[in-house]
């Protein structure tokens, strides 16, 4: 028995195990528990928000009002986005970074582990407001996730008080999960983990750690000048009153696009953590990486303009924007190079974990394309607020951040429940979401570039069958996820044993210790495994 084996035997004899009923989950201050809960709570806004994506491919089946009025569609459009955003993608990588960062660096918990534990039971309470604004007089926000001055403030509904109250609970609760991710790293690592063996997930989560501290008050800033502008008589936003409407187009895109980092720097991660295990080589250009993460990070502070170039800012202002969002492709390229050098000459399988892994990094590599193609300013003015910059976007955040979080999931998961979980049921889930989400996403640029706007109800008769083609793709996508559901369910219920190293090729302190992990892991420092000296 090794000496881990040991240590972990030894403490788990002198630490109590989980409280018993509804008080463990309330009270505790454990990180695989809190980590527990981010994650179903993702998995149930995740349902909530692409349940409303469907009613809005519903209705856009066909051209015409059919099943929904127009001031709902513009409501369940808002509601999608804030909630996918801030309910199901951020959420999730937060559980992820909670279960496995203390893991990964040899530290028994987090570093502030009541705050952690707060952090978590803000978000229900967020949430509940968000979403209660549905059955508001006026009904739910409806004015878009960027919602842009004036339309979320002169021609709001009431409920929009509601929503700012909301989004400062949600900002609370990122500012206080990411103090914690950077306490935790910088300071209880294992003795001899310096930060260049850090492992990538780490590295790409303190990265994005800094950025949510640095963007979350701008994006508090925004909507309070909101609420001054609703409720006190201030005139930021509004022309009429000496405002400006476009300042709030500004400070809102200074925290919009490191939050699109914010959403995609740790899937860089996951996939960075994956990819090895699954070619059994180590990583290709670890250093690189590391760089490459921090300066996409640096980058993503000066390139919000390019949200904005339709609103008539100066030529040298569009050329410093342009060129600067273009530079983003370089460091983003080192890492899809990097990837693709791992996978090369390695003994590669394809278990489910790999199959979202290499998904990723192909459609992800698409997004970043049309990324590219939105760039550059004169194209911009035909792309601006049309299907094309849907399909950007979905193919980013769909294939890229929520493929990542399920390959995570998938890769994981034996760790969490000490389950193998069903490989074939697996496989079938990802080749119908890989089929479902192209469907549904790729057509989009076509209807796009021929003009098509965003955000409406109604189109014209040309676009008829591609949306046709895309809601379709999305029913197939929806309901394709229900097997993901199952899949966990009955991994948690039940399954194949896994051993401690569930997949070959894994490596790293996470998988050293028993699976299902002990509720209490390293209570003492460990010895860094030899693939970490």
């Amino acid at each position: 028995m090794s000496t881990l084996d040991t240590t972990l035997e030894t403490h788990s004899d002198e630490h109590h195990g989980p409280a018993s009923g509804l008080g463990r989950w309330l009270f505790t201050t454990n990180h695989k528990d809190i980590g527990s809960m981010y994650l179903w709570f993702s998995l149930l806004m995740f349902l909530v928000g692409g349940s409303m994506a469907l009613m809005i491919r519903a209705e856009l089946f066909q051209p015409g009002l059919q099943l929904v009025e127009p001031g709902f569609f513009n409501q369940m459009t808002t509601m999608h986005g804030l909630i996918m955003v801030f309910g199901a993608v951020m959420p999730a990588f937060v559980g992820l970074a909670n279960w496995m960062i203390p893991m990964m660096i040899g530290a028994p918990d987090m570093a502030l582990p009541r705050m952690n534990n707060w952090s978590f039971w803000i978000l229900p309470f967020a949430f509940a407001m968000l979403i209660s604004t549905l059955f508001m007089t006026g009904g739910a926000p409806n004015f878009g996730w960027t919602f842009y001055a004036p339309l979320s403030t002169t021609y709001a509904p009431p409920s929009v008080t509601y929503f700012i109250f909301a989004i400062h609970m949600m900002g609370i609760s990122s500012i206080m999960g990411a103090i914690n991710i950077i306490a935790t790293i910088l300071n209880m690592r294992a003795p001899g983990m310096t930060m260049m063996k850090l492992p990538l997930f780490c590295w790409t989560w303190l990265i994005t750690a800094f950025l949510l501290i640095a963007v979350m008050p701008v994006l508090a800033g925004v909507v309070t000048m909101m609420l001054m502008d609703i409720h006190f008589g201030t005139s930021f936003f509004d022309a009429g009153g000496g405002g400006d409407p476009v300042l709030f187009q500004h400070v809102f895109w200074f925290f919009g696009h490191p939050e699109v980092y914010i959403m995609i720097l740790p899937a860089f991660g996951i996939i960075s953590q994956i990819i090895p295990a699954f070619a059994r080589k180590r990583l290709f250009g670890y250093a690189s990486m590391v760089y490459a993460t921090a300066s996409i990070a640096i980058l993503s502070f000066l390139v919000w303009a390019h949200h904005m170039f339709t609103v008539g800012i100066p030529l040298a202002g569009e050329l410093f924007f342009m060129y600067a969002t273009m530079l983003i492709a370089v460091p983003t390229g080192v890492k899809v190079f990097n990837w693709v050098a791992t996978m090369f000459r390695g003994s590669m399988t394809f278990e489910t974990p790999m199959l979202f892994a290499l998904a990723f990094v192909v459609l992800f590599t698409i997004g970043g394309f049309s990324g590219l193609m939105l760039a550059i300013a004169p194209v911009d003015f035909q792309y601006h607020d049309t299907y094309f910059v849907v399909a950007h976007f979905h193919y980013v955040l769909v294939p890229g951040a929520v493929f990542a979080i399920m390959a995570g999931v998938y890769y994981w998961l034996p760790k969490w429940t000490g389950h193998m979980l069903d490989e074939r049921m697996g496989r079938f889930h990802f080749w119908l979401s890989f089929i479902g989400v192209n469907i549904t996403f790729f057509p989009m640029h076509f209807i796009g570039l021929a003009g098509m706007p965003r955000r409406i109800p109604d189109y014209a008769l040309q676009f008829a069958d591609f949306n046709m083609v895309a809601s379709v793709g999305a029913f197939l996508f929806g309901l394709s996820q229900l097997t993901f559901v199952w899949n966990v369910i009955a991994c948690v219920r039940g399954g194949r044993k896994a051993e401690a190293r569930a997949w070959e090729g894994a490596e790293g302190l996470e998988w050293e210790v028993p699976s299902p992990a002990p509720y209490h892991t390293f209570a003492e420092p460990p010895k860094l495994p030899e693939s970490l000296r």
